[in-house]
């Protein structure tokens, strides 16, 4: 729109320059269309104003002139236009002079503009020739050669006055097209350069920094590896060197600063220089790395189901056969033997189930969610599973905002690498949850033991399913369903070992989750101090907030207000009635939330998780905001 604006205020002042010349001037596009043309143009030839608009048609004005009688006699009215027109659509410089039907002379200078089209000047010179004409009368003394040069230098005078005016509308052109294509670059979500010979920018967007983060947006005259810096440079310099060499170069690498995956293109532009093209392909690339997981368990189900089927079958045999001789009267030892192999058959039909968990349909379903109360509730859960000796400790930098992943994949695949760590540590030690946020990109949870760490081969092949150091005591599928969870949200799983025992690394997409809701909120909330914090929790979620201290206020605000999506209340509040009371005179369909500090075991908290969610203050934004965005889902 801004582009529209522009250039309708180039047209408006460059039609008014224009009119200050006091010659005629028209400039007509490659389809000889007029573009433009000053106002002594149409009033030089008497043009009705259909004729001086932008669009009109050139062979229309010579038609018109020519019925005019501009040209004199004219026989063939249509042979004269079109003879006209064939000449124009050569494009060759021209310079003539002629007597117009009126008497008048006039000059005309036609130059050519570079992708098609005409400027022409139009001067009226016929008092430059009445004078020539007296002077030649008068000055017969004067040489011939003499008037010649004189006539040669007035046409000569006249022809570079109408070319500078050409040159001038062009390099006018020139420079809106470069306007154009500059912010064209500047619109698109990639950087955009060219380096010199000497591998400096001579052109460059301001995109690099939105690319990578921490680079500098202004970089002309900078050399690429001063921009870019020394550990990046040295990751495309052999493509760049190739490049300068003749050869394309496309390649993909993951930056330091937030570990973005990032597209590069250097092509030769044959004179010496590359052209340069960077994207941030990082949502692309998790994308990928997911539906690579998703197509590799659709495989694995389909190699896996008929043989897990037969398999089962032959499971069930066994143990009615054993059944059956367990019942029989068998030795001591015999019976021995029965139960070990009706525990093995077990194990294995347990072995299946794990199986059919890995191959089964588990599709990554990601919503809002607080990672942090996520963690923290892993600390309640994980904890009773530990023996005495082994400790949980939790780091958790995560920034207090809802992230869209899937909040029961993710849990459960932490917590299996808890149980893990815990085994490492025998019965005792200390194993150590962390979060932390890598740039803008990822986000990373690490579960860390004080075990042995990993052997070589289990490094190697911890990732492999059914491969276990447990001996009979593991499946092999722990860790390879971990490995499936982060797949399938587009992450990574690193193993490594640590200078007091072994880490495991979850590395997920950091999603910010997306606005809460349309619509009004009601906050209904009797303290002053909490109704203040609430409302600026909601605000920074974008929601609008309107605010009750009573279940009289709120009911009226609801009766009065049709916008309101959702209301957000304390149970207990100032007056008659409870938030409860609130709820159940509140419009059907209306979604609320309650919020309490009352204990759990209070009669109206246990009444209140009966009727909506209940949120136990304090709590972060995060966690309003991810109820909120549940309720509303």
């Amino acid at each position: 729109m801004n582009l529209d604006i522009n250039e309708q205020q180039i047209k408006s002042m460059t039609s008014a320059g224009l009119n200050l010349i006091g010659q005629a001037l028209s400039i007509y596009d490659s389809q000889l269309r007029l573009v433009v043309s000053n106002r002594r143009f149409q009033d030089m030839f008497d043009l009705p104003d259909e004729l001086v608009q932008p669009g009109a048609l050139f062979a229309d004005t010579i038609r018109f002139l020519v019925t005019q009688g501009e040209y004199g006699a004219v026989d063939d009215v249509d042979d004269a236009v079109d003879q006209r027109v064939q000449q124009a659509l050569t494009f060759e410089p021209h310079y003539m002079e002629r007597v117009r039907a009126n008497g008048r002379v006039i000059s005309v200078e036609g130059a050519p503009l570079p992708k098609g089209g005409w400027v022409s000047v139009y001067t009226d010179i016929t008092d430059t020739k009445q004078a020539e004409a007296l002077l030649r009368a008068r000055s017969e003394e004067l040489s011939g050669q003499l008037l010649d040069r004189a006539e040669e230098l007035s046409a000569t005078n006249r022809k570079l006055a109408a070319t500078n005016a050409a040159l001038e509308e062009a390099k006018r052109q020139l420079t809106e097209i470069e306007a154009r294509t500059r912010m064209t670059t500047e619109m698109m979500p990639a950087h955009i350069a060219h380096l010199g010979p000497d591998g400096r920018y001579d052109y460059s967007n301001r995109r690099l920094s939105s690319v990578m983060p921490g680079r500098p947006s202004e970089i002309l005259d900078m050399h690429i590896s001063d921009a870019l810096g020394a550990t990046a440079f040295t990751r495309v310099e052999p493509f760049l060197l190739k490049a300068y060499g003749g050869n394309t170069s496309v390649f993909e690498f993951t930056e330091d600063q937030d570990s973005r995956r990032i597209r590069v293109s250097f092509s030769p532009d044959g004179e010496g220089g590359v052209y340069v093209m960077s994207v941030d392909i990082t949502e692309e690339t998790q994308a990928r790395v997911a539906l690579q997981q998703t197509r590799r368990r659709a495989m694995a189900a389909q190699m896996t189901s008929g043989l897990a089927h037969d398999f089962s079958n032959l499971l069930t045999i066994i143990l009615g056969m054993q059944s059956r001789l367990d019942k029989m009267d068998l030795p001591a030892d015999a019976r021995e033997l029965v139960a070990a192999t009706q525990q093995t058959a077990r194990r294995g039909g347990q072995l299946l189930n794990r199986i059919a968990d890995m191959t089964g349909n588990r599709t990554f379903q990601p919503k809002a969610t607080d990672m942090r109360g996520l963690i923290e509730d892993l600390r309640v859960l994980a904890s009773p599973s530990l023996p005495r000796g082994v400790g949980l400790s939790v780091v958790n930098t995560l920034p207090d905002e809802a992230l869209m992943l899937d909040p029961g994949m993710v849990q459960d695949a932490l917590l299996n690498l808890v149980l893990n760590a815990r085994d490492a540590c025998g019965g005792f030690g200390q194993v150590t949850i962390s979060a932390h946020k890598i740039g803008e990109i990822w986000i990373e949870i690490a579960v860390t033991d004080t075990g042995p760490g990993f052997s070589e081969e289990g490094l190697e092949k911890a990732l492999n399913p059914f491969f276990t150091t447990k001996g009979s005591k593991g499946s092999g599928l722990g860790l390879p369903m971990v490995y499936d969870t982060v797949k399938l949200a587009g992450g990574d799983l690193n193993l490594r070992n640590t200078p007091s025992g072994a880490a495991v690394a979850m590395r997920l997409p950091c999603r910010p989750a997306p606005p809460v809701q349309d619509g009004l909120v009601l906050l209904v909330e009797d303290n002053d101090d909490l109704r203040g914090q609430f409302r600026d929790m909601l605000v920074d979620l974008g929601c609008s907030v309107i605010e009750a201290t009573s279940v009289a206020e709120a009911l009226a605000l609801t009766a009065d207000i049709d916008d309101i999506a959702m209301v957000l209340s304390d149970i207990r509040l100032e007056g008659q009635g409870t938030g409860l009371d609130l709820l159940a005179q509140l419009k059907p369909g209306l979604t609320c939330i309650l919020m309490t500090s009352l204990p759990y075991s209070d009669p109206l908290h246990r009444q209140a998780l009966t009727l909506a969610p209940v949120l136990r203050k304090p709590f972060t934004r995060a966690q309003l905001s991810a109820l909120i965005r549940t309720e509303a889902a």
